[in-house]
């Protein structure tokens, strides 16, 4: 059983890597058009006034809370990234990787941000230019990328889907039939 996980382990890591730089890439890529294209504060229907794109620097974390804690922010978000990297190697499962590649690449995506933009390294303000007026924020593809996978990691933990890609049920019978006496197993 363990030769089989192993074998899928790399096909994972792949998984994981290349959705993270999916995210990191579609959100850096939708970012740079918005500086070249719109004005601060410029705002741009995109369907109607249901969405529409707002260009706005976000010097703090969600709705714009701690903007003069901008340094703790870029040190979370790589925590954050040196743990998922760290972990990566735990993980079985493709709808996992999946969790942690969107995870990922969302937050290498504002974490660039606070690190190469301006006003400084470690600083810098996150790129924000999605609204949707019924939300109370202004939010980034990388955003959407953590939103998506904190929704994933909802949906399979309540599945009890663990980083094996087994739910709990199926761990638990395995677990019984090996606590059988050898004479009795199936």
């Amino acid at each position: 059983m363990e030769a089989d996980a192993s074998k899928g382990r790399p096909r994972v890591l792949i998984v994981l890597v290349l959705v993270a730089l999916g995210a990191l890439a579609l959100d850096q890529l939708a970012k740079y058009l918005v500086v070249q294209n719109l004005e601060l504060g410029e705002v741009v229907p995109v369907v109607g006034d249901l969405i529409q794109f707002r260009f706005v620097k976000n010097s703090g974390a969600a709705f714009s809370i701690g903007n003069a804690y901008t340094w703790i922010f870029s040190i979370l978000a790589a925590a954050v990234t040196v743990f998922i990297i760290w972990f990566a190697r735990r993980i079985r499962s493709f709808a996992w990787a999946l969790v942690f590649g969107l995870l990922l690449g969302g937050t290498l995506g504002n974490l660039y941000d606070r690190l190469f933009r301006e006003p400084g390294f470690g600083v810098g303000h996150v790129v924000d230019f999605i609204t949707i007026p019924l939300l109370p924020a202004i939010f980034n593809l990388a955003d959407v990328a953590i939103c998506c996978a904190m929704g994933l990691f909802i949906i399979l933990t309540i599945r009890g889907v663990g980083l094996d890609g087994r739910r709990a049920s199926e761990r638990k019978h395995e677990g019984a039939d090996s606590e059988q006496p050898a004479d009795e197993q199936v």
